[in-house]
């Protein structure tokens, strides 16, 4: 499915895909500002449509998985290069994130030849390929690249190290670490070499190429102009965010595996998608070429200016995107109406309501800030106690945090949570993304019931996996009465309107999915 661009847009649309990524989802407002057609591809239409730039006359949207080759042949058609930003390195890939990335590299190339595509320009990692120390992350880069000069399209490919910039995966992690521990225990190579790069920098390298056409079927590396440790990145960002000189005590101890694990429970960033960026930063990973600064010359950020700019986003809460942006943004098969035909059929489900005296629109502003700071109303403690739970076995836990205190999108991560349906000002369903045995969601709804009053309700349904499944469903039962009963009533205090009825508990039906949109 592709949506046109208003009439009188440029005649070639530039493909962009991960274009609700960290990287793609800055990438398309800056081509769009320079004048170009931009087809942001994604899994969900409605999720990009949800982006702040979605409403520009040059933006194009299609939908398509990057495995399915003639959805992605169709996305393709009318244009003559494509950006490929994406990775499969996420909690939810599983272990084997080098097959999915080769995969859909594949298919993309074969996608490529099918829709005569002219140009592709790629963001890589750097390290070189032949290097027996390289990390499998790396190596999988560099093998994505490879694969993708099997296409009949010129390959433009940028690799760059550690991209520091206001919600990056790198600079999140080199901010939590540095503000929760006055001292750290590293691993010997926290003073390996590296040239980091902003991301505004990254972006205009990424432009720049599309707008210079000498750069087709070239390879260039792309780095800030300071050679540094990540020692001298923790001290830089400690002056920077007005820190006390950071104590950093490398050990010969720690593996890789160690310091996965202190990373996860310490930072946002999960387990399984913290071991395999520590595991290149053993990788040197300093810039042996620069033509690209003659093709595309701009004044390339310092760390330090870099770190202080990320920094101000942060504060003024304008931070654009975020690493933990993509995610599946489509509720699971089994929210529909009916009995699911797998799992037994079995869907566990709670329900708990309470009648506000206020209208949808006045208790919905209190909906939208649940998690990040404003925590959940009640419990907080419990909350904060499941996501340690999580963070222990590899999810991401509390700390992941919210884009925005009071903004809420489809697809935006909300802790351990992912907003699969957000219809102000009366539903909110949102898909765990915790380490369970099993699929949970939890659906807000507020229905109007007259004028001035409000029923609030809310239903966590969970589909379980076996016994493990159950035994967790009927472990955290007990807990559900308690919780959803004081959350209901933290958010009518938030609101400042009374209850006049309220909380009870109540046996959700069928009906109550049904009405769900998009589902049927």
């Amino acid at each position: 499915m592709i949506t046109a661009p208003a009439s009188g847009a440029q005649t070639w649309p530039v493909l962009v895909t991960g274009a609700t990524g960290y990287v793609g989802g800055r990438l398309v407002p800056l081509l769009l500002e320079r004048g170009h057609v931009v087809r942001a591809v994604g899994r969900s239409v409605a999720k990009l449509r949800c982006r702040p730039w979605s409403n520009h006359p040059n933006a194009q949207f299609a939908e398509a998985d990057l495995r399915d080759r003639e959805a992605l042949a169709q996305a393709m058609r009318g244009c003559r290069t494509a950006f490929y930003l994406v990775h499969s390195m996420n909690p939810r890939a599983g272990t084997d994130y080098a097959a999915v990335d080769r995969e859909l590299a594949y298919t993309f190339v074969e996608a490529s030849r099918d829709a005569g595509l002219e140009r592709i320009i790629y963001l890589a990692g750097l390290g070189e390929a032949d290097d027996p120390n390289l990390s499998r992350h790396l190596r999988s880069r560099a093998e994505v690249g490879r694969i993708l000069r099997l296409s009949t399209a010129a390959v433009t490919t940028l690799r760059a190290a550690v991209i520091l910039g206001a919600g990056s995966a790198s600079f999140e992690i080199l901010r939590h670490l540095a503000e929760r521990l006055p001292v750290m225990l590293t691993p010997r190579w926290v003073r390996t070499k590296s040239q980091p790069i902003a991301i505004s920098n990254v972006l205009e390298y990424l432009a720049g190429c599309l707008e210079h056409p000498e750069t087709a079927g070239r390879s260039f590396d792309i780095c800030g102009p300071d050679t540094l440790s990540y020692e001298d990145q923790f001290r830089i960002y400690s002056e920077e965010a007005w820190l006390k000189r950071r104590v950093i005590i490398p050990v010969p101890v720690l593996s890789p595996r160690l310091s996965s694990y202190w990373l996860g429970l310490v930072t946002p960033v999960p387990i399984s998608l913290a071991r395999p960026l520590i595991l290149g930063l053993k990788t040197k990973a300093v810039c042996r070429e620069h033509s690209i600064r003659d093709i595309i010359p701009q004044h390339l950020l310092s760390c330090r200016e870099a770190i202080r700019l990320a920094l101000r986003k942060v504060e003024q809460q304008a931070v654009e995107t975020c690493w933990h942006d993509a995610g599946q943004t489509v509720a699971p098969e089994w929210v529909a109406c009916g009995d699911p035909v797998y799992a037994g059929g079995t869907v566990l489900q709670d329900g708990f309501r309470a009648t506000i005296q206020a209208t949808p629109e006045e208790i919905w502003p209190a909906v939208a800030r649940l998690g990040g700071q404003a925590g959940w109303y009640f419990g907080d403690s419990l909350w904060r106690l499941r996501g340690l739970a999580d963070k222990l076995v590899g999810g991401p836990g509390l700390r992941r945090g919210r884009r925005h205190p009071t903004d809420l999108r489809l697809g935006d991560s909300l802790d351990f949570w992912r907003v699969v349906r957000v219809d102000p000002p009366t539903l909110l369903l949102l898909h765990a993304e915790m380490k369970a045995p099993g699929e949970a969601l939890l659906q807000i709804r507020l229905e109007k019931k007259s004028p001035e009053r409000t029923e609030l309700s809310m239903v966590p349904r969970f589909l379980p996996r076996g016994l493990a499944g159950l035994l967790y469903w009927w472990a955290v039962y007990p807990f559900h009465s308690w919780v959803f009963a004081g959350m209901l009533r933290g958010l009518a205090k938030a609101t400042g309107r009374p209850i006049v009825d309220g909380p009870d508990k109540y046996k959700p039906g069928t009906a109550d999915v049904c009405r769900l949109p998009g589902v049927h």
